[in-house]
């Protein structure tokens, strides 16, 4: 049933930033929720079927709210407008504050990390919303590069003590067993993403003496067993490597004000028995569980190189025909 709601703003330049240039924020809301917005003086008629409408109505107040908040300059660009109409499409409750989620501030390098697709901007609120997430998707999807960018902006907020990165010890058709050097050593190349996401979201100096005081802890998961991990964000990294007691030990060590973000590609397992991957494993039996979020990225996530979405795509056709 069509009904027509009333939205009115009686602040000309507030009323001007929720309409966007040339509506333009208007047109992006009547595309994605199924509605028709039309201005009228100060006011906005939104018509449309009854739940549709409603939900229209609730992202006005929101976008109002939020501009309203963030003073006479702020704008909301494309991506936010259809991020938002899309969860209020789904019947998501979107708050104002958590507009400011979606763009990740270090305020001490004033590197600014702004999601490229829903499923990241999603994936930032999950990981905000929740003590357990789970990131599964191909690679260059932003799981690990964002965990860690939300990770440094809780830490230099005070919201957590220390962040502990980690990661299973198996190659991938390599044997560790050639490298030189003694344990570190040997772990550190399998480290390595995790350190390029750090060093390219603070200064070397910085990361250098956070690892150095231990608020930054980089180890094989293999130095987790035994451990409670409180006031700590912790992300493991190429969870698909990962062995049912291996994932069970990594879990059980969260303590309490702790994060966990968990990442991995389920198609890339170097495991001998990929059936027995322990992410595979809790994607079966973890996810009726409230407290813990799944996000499922998709070759469409994929934000390296353009061709990079390209290659995945040709592997996955060449998988699916069986050669």
């Amino acid at each position: 049933m069509e009904e027509n709601s009333h939205f009115e703003i009686d602040d000309a330049s507030l009323y001007r930033r929720v309409c966007g240039y040339m509506d333009r924020n208007l047109k992006t809301i009547e595309s994605v929720m199924d509605v028709r917005i039309i201005p009228r003086g100060n006011t906005l008629i939104v018509s449309g079927p009854s739940k549709a409408s409603g939900a229209a109505i609730k992202l006005l107040h929101v976008m109002s709210d939020y501009l309203h908040e963030n003073g006479t300059r702020k704008e909301l660009d494309d991506f936010d407008v259809r991020y938002l109409a899309r969860s209020f499409a789904c019947g998501r409750d979107i708050k104002a504050a958590d507009i400011n989620r979606f763009k990740i501030v270090i305020s001490e390098t004033g590197r600014v990390v702004v999601p490229r697709t829903t499923n990241q901007a999603d994936y930032i609120s999950r990981i905000h919303e929740h003590a357990v997430t789970f990131a599964i998707g191909p690679a260059g999807t932003g799981k690990t590069y964002l965990a860690v960018a939300v990770g440094i902006q809780m830490l230099l907020k005070g919201k957590v003590e220390r962040i502990i990165l980690t990661r299973p010890a198996v190659e991938a058709g390599e044997n560790l067993g050639f490298l030189p050097g003694d344990l570190i050593q040997k772990i550190n190349p399998y480290l390595r993403p995790l350190y390029d996401a750090l060093f390219d979201l603070l200064s070397f100096e910085r990361v250098s003496s956070l690892i150095e005081k231990g608020v930054i802890e980089i180890a094989p998961l293999a130095y987790m067993r035994g451990r409670t991990l409180n006031r700590a964000y912790i992300i493991l990294d190429e969870a698909q490597n990962t062995t049912i007691s291996q994932m069970k030990m990594f879990l059980t060590r969260l303590g309490n004000d702790a994060k966990i973000v968990i990442s991995g590609d389920a198609t890339q397992i170097d495991l001998e028995k990929p059936s027995k991957s322990g992410l595979l494993h809790a994607m079966r039996i973890l996810r009726e569980v409230k407290e813990i979020a799944f996000m499922e990225f998709a070759k469409e996530d994929i934000c390296r190189h353009p061709v990079v979405e390209k290659i995945v795509a040709a592997y996955d056709r060449n998988e699916e025909k069986g050669e």
